[in-house]
């Protein structure tokens, strides 16, 4: 499994409608599947733990998809081995009033990991190109500067803002690797169908889910213009697979392997004058 195949890479052409929502699965059976993700879990584990007591750099991993994309599964299961000290997830709904008072990456810059840790945003300030986009009244809501006059070159500005922000965040510390859970219409239709059929998923469905469903184009065209403009070497967009939930949660695991693999953690060495210091507390404990 190579998690760089599902890159986008910068500066080229870039189409969702050539890019797959469902691939041939990496396991034969449920039983490979189980023992080839309880493997990766546990890797992550080892990894967020040699992450956390390294403490230099941060990871941010971002989800953005359509609803019922699996977006929550993703997280629940990939990083279900991981401590919940290095380890903080944020879900994001429409902007609070207060919220609307700043620019649109205040709310989500107030949540960025620490180092040493690893963040999750489910939605992110990428919302306020996707959303925002395909529904421009949203904006009435938010203190604008200036009011948007050129729609092209108002985007424009908008993606070279995250593009800025993330090199940002790249030169100090955090690796933003972020993943867009690439579904089908019809998956979602039987994903939506569940979740009515299901007493248990009732919560999960809203007549808002129906009516946002009713912008699929426009949706696929705002994501399309967003992954093309604003994956980066520093950051790149991953375009993953979302049809069949155990492919992508694989996907989704390797990728996070892959990218700490590429930080080259080390635990802290320890110093001649420390090594002496705990050799004088070993010989107290030993008496």
């Amino acid at each position: 499994m190579n998690g760089t195949s599902f890159i986008v890479a910068p500066g080229t052409d870039f189409s969702l409608a050539k890019r797959p929502t469902r691939i041939d699965p990496f396991c034969k059976s449920k039983d490979d599947y189980r023992k080839l993700f309880r493997h990766h879990v546990k890797c992550l584990d080892a990894q967020q733990r040699l992450q956390y007591a390294a403490n230099r750099q941060a990871i941010l991993l971002i989800f953005q998809a359509m609803d019922a994309a699996g977006k929550d599964g993703a997280i629940r299961h990939v990083l279900s081995g991981v401590n919940p000290q290095g380890c903080q997830v944020f879900s994001y709904q429409h902007p609070s009033a207060t919220e609307s008072q700043h620019d649109f990456l205040w709310r989500t810059t107030c949540d960025l990991p620490e180092r040493g840790r690893i963040g999750i945003f489910n939605r992110s300030y990428y919302e306020e190109v996707l959303i925002v986009r395909v529904h421009p009244e949203l904006l009435q809501a938010q203190a604008l500067a200036e009011p948007m006059v050129d729609a092209d070159a108002f985007w424009k500005q908008r993606y070279m803002s995250i593009i800025n922000h993330e090199r940002h965040l790249h030169a100090n510390g955090t690796r933003v690797v972020k993943i867009f859970l690439h579904l089908s219409k019809d998956e979602q239709r039987k994903r939506f169908l569940d979740r009515i059929d299901d007493p248990t998923k009732n919560w999960k469905f809203t007549a808002s889910d129906m009516t946002e469903r009713g912008f699929w184009d426009e949706y696929q065209t705002a994501y399309e213009a967003c992954i093309a403009a604003t994956s980066t070497l520093e950051a790149p967009w991953y375009v993953v697979p979302a049809d069949h939930k155990k492919t992508a949660r694989l996907i989704v695991s390797q990728i996070l392997l892959d990218t700490f693999a590429s930080l080259d953690l080390h635990y802290p060495t320890t110093s001649a004058e420390r090594r002496q210091e705990l050799v004088a507390i070993r010989r107290t404990l030993d008496n």
